[in-house]
């Protein structure tokens, strides 16, 4: 079911904000203004931490304001505030243009924008049933206590935490093109994690449930079965306090999508953001490896790889319907075959690299922050090629000795995004074709493009899942971001794999 955009939010004067701001800007800008437009956003978020079946903390809070940007002869400028008035956003289109007008002389190179058609009276709202933040507070504590309650009365389970982050995003945004966008959605993210205070020191098992753009329907049961992931935590951690340690070696690696789609995340969505591979996000989280010579050319994986990035997928984290700078959102190739196809863009990423259009990666967390170029919904494609879909199992059973790689955990990836390492939440031995048990103290290690070019299998469309993150991060002043991740099953071969005991001098 869809849900309606609050009636509180759309009662803001949101007209008459982006008329007072608009006219001010195209007045007062004059012929040397080439856009302008206003965005209202109101961030509403929660979280709630659960710790042994009593609550530890609950917090609740909401974030709005207005923001104005300009380009004024090619030079950005931007204010925001927190007042939403008409002459608040006539002041803050004031301090806008001033801001355009006194950076000018230092500004080298000037912004264009890639042309994008007008979508005027727009609205778009995530799918969900039940809004989180409508069920009383006391309500999600009772529910989280009682998955508390049941894994702490398990075998072997000495502590449980289960947390809760909330978001509800509603933003109002118009141009001088005519574009006017009204738009809304709810994401949630439930997470359990299990100790055991064993005598070689505590161990953990976290939950698989990736944050998704759901309601309260998800930790019900609607997207994912937590009542089962529940009965089965306490056996994980019980096998992983008694499983012995890692070899180090060279393995065939069978990996979860539970785990490769943070290893997608950091080698390819972070890679192929063009901002970062201009060098626009140099100082802080680094370059990339990829380059913008290297599409169609650049031979990032194995022929089997085939990477999207979509801000359309079902209950992803990035998905919207337009982004912040009124682009209509939509689904490209990044890696076709194996080769290097596309990049991440915003508007002026892609007319300053000659790309016809934006593909809609344009995104603040907040009122009070730019609009920067942010991460769509990145996914390697499952097998298509093939008669039968694919198990985990028939990838497995291929394997004469491997691992089998479930979870995320750890991270760790340089500065051009090219060497990495990854931990996960479970290694399981894979020998003769079936799993062994579970072995502990492991990570793989490689290069994005070697390691990518060491995909041997895929697994089908049932091996398919989204998981994702809640706070990726970027830019300076440092914003946030919900993204999610598809992937299948997926089998590679010959992986170096550490054993960080012996790696950490234990």
């Amino acid at each position: 079911m869809t849900a309606q955009i609050d009636a509180d939010f759309l009662a803001l004067p949101l007209d008459s904000l982006a008329d007072a701001a608009l006219q001010h800007a195209r007045s007062a800008g004059g012929s040397l203004l080439q856009h302008a437009d206003l965005r209202v956003q109101r961030m509403r978020g929660g979280s709630m931490q659960v710790r042994d079946a009593r609550l530890s903390s609950s917090s609740d809070a909401v974030v709005a304001g207005l923001a104005v940007r300009v380009l004024l002869d090619g030079v950005w400028g931007f204010a925001a505030t927190d007042e939403l008035t008409p002459a608040a956003a006539v002041a803050t289109a004031r301090r806008a243009l001033e801001v355009a007008r006194i950076s000018r002389p230092l500004v080298a190179e000037r912004v264009e924008l890639a042309p994008e058609p007008v979508h005027a009276g727009a609205t778009w709202v995530s799918p969900y049933t039940t809004d989180p933040f409508a069920v009383p507070v006391a309500e999600r504590a009772r529910h989280l206590a009682g998955w508390s309650g049941t894994l702490l009365a398990a075998d072997g389970v000495d502590h449980c935490d289960v947390t809760l982050n909330l978001a509800k995003e509603q933003k109002f945004y118009a141009d001088l093109a005519g574009t006017v966008t009204r738009q809304q959605r709810v994401l949630i993210e439930p997470e359990i994690t299990v100790v055991a205070i064993a005598p070689a020191g505590p161990e953990s098992m976290r939950s698989l449930a990736p944050p998704v753009a759901r309601g309260w329907e998800y930790v019900l049961g609607e997207g994912w079965d937590f009542a089962a992931e529940i009965e089965r935590l306490p056996e994980h951690l019980a096998e992983r306090v008694k499983a012995p340690t890692v070899t180090a070696g060279d393995y065939d690696l069978v990996i979860d999508p539970t785990n490769l789609w943070l290893t997608i995340h950091e080698s390819v969505g972070h890679a192929t953001e063009l901002d970062r591979s201009l060098g626009y996000e140099a100082a802080y989280a680094g370059t990339s490896f990829a380059r913008l010579e290297g599409v169609g050319r650049f031979r990032y994986g194995s022929d089997l790889m085939n990477v999207t990035a979509d801000r359309t997928t079902p209950h992803g984290g990035a998905t919207i319907g337009f982004d912040d700078e009124g682009v209509a959102t939509r689904s490209w190739d990044l890696v076709s075959g194996g080769v290097l196809a596309g990049f991440q863009l915003d508007r002026a990423m892609a007319a300053r690299c000659g790309f016809a259009a934006s593909n809609g990666c344009a995104y603040a967390d907040s009122a009070l922050n730019v609009p920067v170029q942010r991460m769509a919904n990145v996914s390697l494609a499952p097998d298509a090629a093939g008669s039968s879909d694919v198990t985990t199992a028939d990838l497995i059973s291929g394997v004469d000795d491997g691992l089998y790689v479930v979870g995320d955990k750890s991270w760790s990836i340089d500065m051009q995004r090219y060497n990495f390492q990854f931990t996960a939440q479970r290694f399981y031995r894979i020998q003769g074709g079936k799993l062994a048990g579970q072995v502990k103290d492991a990570a793989y290690q490689g290069s994005t493009p070697g390691f990518w070019g060491s995909l041997k299998g895929l697994g089908g469309p049932s091996t398919y899942y989204l998981g994702g993150a809640s706070n990726c991060g970027k830019a300076q002043p440092g914003q946030s971001a919900w993204v999610s991740h598809g992937a299948p099953a997926t089998l590679f071969e010959q992986v170096k794999v550490l054993n960080t005991r012996s790696e950490g001098g234990r």
